[in-house]
């Protein structure tokens, strides 16, 4: 499933739970500009898939048309589908990856905080390795009992290896551990990188 079909099952979610809600809430919740977040809706109402109605001068009402409601039944499936083959492929890449050092990679640190990183956080209990912090971009509150700290905080921290445990944009987020001085070497990915096959898939380039 593309970035742009996820959006659409993401909004459509979000506006058939809550018919008022405003588009910088909506923003917020996908982590999207407040501008990007206008032209996707925008875009929603054009193929008509959402209606939108004028309630009072600062408020508007949106509801799923049924032609919304077949695109969101479908994108669920579609989701449903591709979540499913990427947890298996991402278990498998993980699994392959940290038991190939295990002997010196005891130490797991894990970067996100969504279900990629619960889903590394299990793989980490089952191969009986520690967890030892949870990163993310700034200090944002905590991920199953662990506080999660600043990205910029990972020289305070030991670990042997950070899992880049984000589904979008992952090597976005692997540069800014490369930039924040995360050592190449100790930054491995959630899936496969398309590398050179002379080069390793495990460690983001």
């Amino acid at each position: 499933m593309d970035l742009e079909s996820r959006r659409d099952l993401q909004l459509l979610e979000a506006l058939e739970q809550q018919s008022t809600i405003t588009q910088r809430t909506l923003a917020s919740r996908l982590g999207i500009a407040l501008g990007l977040t206008n032209l996707y809706v925008k875009r929603l109402i054009r193929k008509g898939y959402v209606k939108c109605v004028t309630a009072s001068p600062n408020r508007l009402v949106y509801s799923l048309t049924p032609k919304g409601l077949s695109r969101k039944a479908r994108l669920t499936y579609e989701f449903m589908k591709y979540s499913l083959d990427f947890y298996r492929d991402a278990r498998r890449h993980l699994r392959r990856s940290l038991a190939d050092g295990v002997k010196r990679q005891k130490r797991v640190a894990i970067y996100g905080t969504g279900d990629a990183a619960e889903l590394v956080f299990l793989l980490i209990t089952d191969m009986g390795l520690e967890l030892t912090a949870v990163f993310g971009p700034a200090n944002n509150g905590q991920f199953l009992g662990f506080p999660v700290r600043a990205i910029t905080e990972h020289e305070t921290v030991s670990y042997d290896v950070v899992v880049v445990a984000v589904l979008e944009r992952p090597g976005g987020a692997a540069r800014l551990l490369r930039q924040s001085g995360v050592p190449r070497d100790k930054i491995v990915m959630l899936q496969p990188t398309r590398t050179p096959a002379a080069e390793p898939s495990s460690v983001a380039k």
